[in-house]
């Protein structure tokens, strides 16, 4: 199976664990002084999104009051981002879906859309000073232009820079992409809707990005994982907010929700799982058994805590199992679908696992698919509907596919925003725990009974797909031999028309990657505008029948951290997308196909010379005549007895 480059935010660096404990150490400190502030109330974020081709809307489920309209509240709109760029999307299937929020930063504030992910540690945004940032929603944040602003000073707890004068971070994230730059402190306010004062707050200033951060649509991350420079402890530890957050998304056809920084009061009928902080860096939970239509799969339960254990991420669109869970789910799941017919996936780099015939109607999958319960450690159950493990295939209508795959070789559970559409989740740091609470995500700002709310903001969004290709587990290439990999670049150019100039940049990429040019192939290409988009195929050496593992991944690292560099007659480029794929097994007369055809061919030269052989041997023979006597009479001319 083929591996492509996506974001996957919510990776965590070794030190996470350390900073967890510094931050635990400060808020025991802050908790035990009677002179601070108890936490203020939740602040209140709703997230909203429309598609205007949805077949059906899921039906209300039971109002019910969670907060206190009464308190003050701060409000900023999340929204579902679906970044697709027309010809870009059609042309190379280059899709990402995150959730953003707006932040402003300093004095006078300045704007940006920030990624929610709780699998991050660090905010930060592009830096004005940054020479390897992408082009990105909003101008870059200029610190010299915030009267608030100021640099976090070098000192024993961080690293420096080279000059010894300013803290520095550095994020590298599973996909290959990374993020570095500075640490500074300034004001940052959550928009008009929020009523909460603005709080000075650490954050990053990037001065590099790579990957998937480079092309991104989106500014920067907003990190809500654990550790002091997340906004979410920095809130925290200022008392601003209770130790604890919640997100909620939409469902399958429509999205909407709300993001709830702080606590509130648990629902009736939430279900709640222990997580453990030292136990694993990420926010963990304790799944025991997946039942499937009743039965459970028949699985040691340890498989489940190998690892991180079972990881819960914002920053990840499907789930993935390890081996042994994946196959039992998926026959499990196969086994009562019978009836619909099997069909191939909307990627053919992909072997998704989809099914025909199950018709559009959201509400009425249940009737085809079997519900799937999750059992924690404490035999609490959270039930999933047919739309937590499922998404609609893009080319069939009526057609889903399993939203499950299998983690590569990594042990970990990883479950992401598909698991828990339509469910509120509660992350209760202060109690280590985690709830879970189905409702409807995109009536959660009506449920939570917050007066003067603002009313839902109209998606850009003009599709009627809300699903995508499965991304990848966070894991390295898959091991195997690579036949092909190809690379999706768009491409600033500064000549009228590029494809003269094609051969020319096929020797420049292959120098730079340190390759053969003949390795080295233009596969398609597209003019948009200033910008030609270019698909790249990079086969193996022609010694070769293969590309190894490790010289792959070297060839797309190179790619991705933006170190080939084009001269400045031929612009500037943008990596969209890139894929590996295995080399094709071929059979045994697939290898031995020359050899045979050159034999039937000596075969066939052989027969014809044989046969004209014998024609001119039979032509000789009939062209000769008896030898007769010179006296000896001609029968004809003998007279005949009367």
């Amino acid at each position: 199976m083929a591996s492509r480059g996506r974001l996957r935010l919510g990776s965590f660096e070794a030190v996470a664990a350390v900073l967890l404990l510094a931050a635990a150490a400060s808020a025991s400190a802050a908790a035990g002084s009677p002179d601070r502030p108890a936490p203020g109330p939740p602040l209140v974020l709703p997230l909203t999104r429309s598609y205007p081709n949805a077949s059906r809307l899921l039906a209300a489920s039971r109002r019910r009051v969670l907060g206190d309209g009464t308190r003050p509240n701060a409000r900023m709109r999340l929204h579902d981002d679906l970044l697709t760029n027309g010809s870009v999307q059609l042309e190379f299937s280059c899709v990402l879906a995150y959730y953003t929020t707006r932040l402003y930063i300093g004095t006078p504030p300045q704007e940006f859309a920030l990624i929610v992910d709780s699998g991050s540690t660090v905010t930060y945004v592009p830096c004005a000073s940054c020479e390897q940032c992408g082009n990105h929603q909003d101008p870059r944040f200029q610190p010299d232009l915030s009267s608030s602003y100021s640099p976090v000073k070098c000192n024993v707890d961080c690293t420096c820079d080279n000059d010894k004068n300013q803290c520095t971070y550095e994020r590298q994230y599973a996909e290959m992409s990374s993020s570095s730059g500075v640490l500074g402190e300034d004001i940052v306010s959550f928009g008009k809707e929020s009523e909460l004062k603005p709080q000075r707050a650490v954050f990053g200033c990037e001065n590099s990005e790579t990957g998937d951060l480079f092309s991104q649509h989106a500014d920067g991350i907003m990190g809500l994982g654990r550790g002091q420079l997340s906004i979410m402890d920095q809130l925290v530890d200022k008392r601003v907010i209770s130790d604890s957050f919640s997100l909620c998304y939409g469902g399958m056809d429509i999205g909407g929700g709300a993001m709830v920084l702080g606590g509130m009061p648990a629902p009736p009928g939430m279900v709640f799982s222990r997580s453990d902080p030292v136990r694993s860096p990420y926010y963990n939970i304790e799944l025991k058994e997946i039942h499937v239509a009743g039965k459970a799969l028949r699985l040691d339960p340890r498989i489940f805590d190998s690892k991180h254990g079972t990881v819960l991420d914002s920053g990840t669109t499907y789930a993935y199992l390890p081996e042994q869970a994946f196959v039992a789910f998926k026959d499990a799941v196969t086994s009562k679908v019978h009836p619909l017919k099997k069909i191939r996936g909307p990627d053919p780099n992909y072997k998704d696992i989809c099914f025909a015939g199950a018709g559009r109607n959201v509400s009425q999958l249940s009737e085809v698919f079997p519900d799937v319960d999750m059992v924690f450690g404490n035999g609490q159950k959270l039930s999933l509907s047919p739309e937590n493990y499922l998404f609609r295939h893009s080319k069939v209508e009526g057609a889903y596919c399993l939203g499950v795959f299998q983690n590569g070789k990594d042990p970990t559970t990883l479950l992401g925003g598909i698991v828990v559409r339509n469910t509120l989740v509660t992350y209760d740091r202060h109690n280590e725990k985690i709830g879970f609470w189905k409702t409807n995500c995109s009536e959660l700002w009506d449920r939570l009974h917050i007066n003067g709310g603002p009313s839902p903001a109209p998606s850009s969004d003009t599709g009627s797909q809300a699903d995508m290709s499965p991304a990848p587990a966070p894991s390295g290439l898959p091991e195997f031999d690579v036949g092909l990999i190809t690379v999706d670049m768009s491409i600033n150019v500064t000549y009228p028309n590029l494809k003269p100039h094609l051969h020319e940049l096929a020797e420049l990429i292959a120098k730079e990657l340190d390759i053969d040019t003949r390795q080295v192939r233009v596969m398609n290409v597209t003019s948009l505008g200033n910008s030609t988009l270019i698909r790249w195929g990079i086969f193996p050496d022609g010694s070769d029948n293969a590309m190894s593992n490790i010289r792959a991944m070297g060839i797309i690292s190179r790619l991705t951290q933006h170190n080939v560099k084009l001269p400045e007659n031929l612009g500037s480029y943008q990596l969209l997308e890139w894929n590996v794929q295995p080399l094709s097994r071929r059979s045994w007369f697939q290898e031995h196909v020359v050899s045979i055809l050159i034999g039937i061919l000596l075969v066939i030269l052989i027969t014809l010379s044989a046969f004209l052989a014998l024609l001119v041997w039979r032509k000789k023979f009939r062209g000769q005549t008896a030898y007769r006597p010179v006296d000896s009479p001609a029968p004809e001319q003998e007279l005949q007895p009367l």
